[in-house]
């Protein structure tokens, strides 16, 4: 089945049933330090952002639906998508990220800084292996499994997905235990891995720490995609039967 020609009931189902997952998403309440984290971060803000109210709630996934690129991240920042309410919206690591998918073809736009800003992502989607902010950006093992099933979940409503990038160390081994991989490959940036039907893509988290210091650039994240765009071409233009 490819992306962009899901028959039509089969596309409602899915938008349906992503609806009523993301609304379970949203009001989560499983992990104490969690929540205590994101509502704090929510309460105090940041200077700079005292005139915005705070998405505050864990996040679901957003994109196209029937998109076959399926980027996995690791989880809100504190004063990103936990203020605005989308993942990857209003931060550094998304002005990085939506750049290289903007050059790569997969995002109408190289930035993305709040809900409404007219971000429009071709044939992706963007999930997260945890759902709120961390503190200091360092899920506990035990957060991310609470959290891996609604990864689980949702990825399995991505029917059309036939390439996945993992974006750093963290959400690479969430996707390769929802992909049931054992043991566990060893993280490498620009790792490929088939998989059934399946490629999966690894790279550096584009994080300040990375970007910063060099570790990730944005050809090389772009270059990340555009190998992501060249498998999805092998397996035929959107459309194609």
């Amino acid at each position: 089945m490819n992306g962009r020609l899901v028959d039509g009931t089969i596309g409602t189902l899915m938008q349906e049933a992503l609806a009523a997952l993301h609304a379970e998403i949203v009001a989560c309440q499983a992990c104490p330090r969690l929540v205590s984290w994101r509502e704090q971060v929510a309460r105090a803000k940041r200077r700079a952002f005292r005139a915005w109210d705070y998405w505050g709630r864990p996040l679901p996934g957003f994109g196209d639906p029937q998109g076959r690129l399926v980027i996995v991240g690791l989880a809100p920042a504190a004063h990103g998508g936990n203020r605005t309410g989308r993942l990857f919206t209003g931060d550094r690591s998304g002005d990085f990220l939506f750049a290289a998918l903007h050059a790569a073809g997969f995002a109408n736009q190289p930035r993305s800084v709040a809900r409404d800003d007219g971000l429009v992502l071709r044939d992706c989607y963007i999930v997260a292996a945890l759902r709120c902010a961390p503190p200091d950006n360092r899920p506990t093992s035990e957060e991310l499994r609470r959290c891996r099933p609604f990864l689980v979940r949702e990825l399995s409503l991505l029917t059309c997905a036939r390439v996945y990038v993992a974006l750093g160390r963290v959400a690479f081994e969430a996707l390769a235990r929802v992909m049931g991989l054992a043991p566990l490959p060893r993280f490498a940036h620009g790792l490929r891995l088939k998989h059934d039907h399946i490629t999966i893509i690894a790279s550096y988290h584009p994080s300040q720490r990375n970007t910063l210091t060099g570790l990730l650039t944005l050809p090389m994240l772009t270059a990340i995609f555009e190998q992501a765009r060249e498998l999805l071409d092998e397996h035929g233009e959107a459309g194609a039967g």
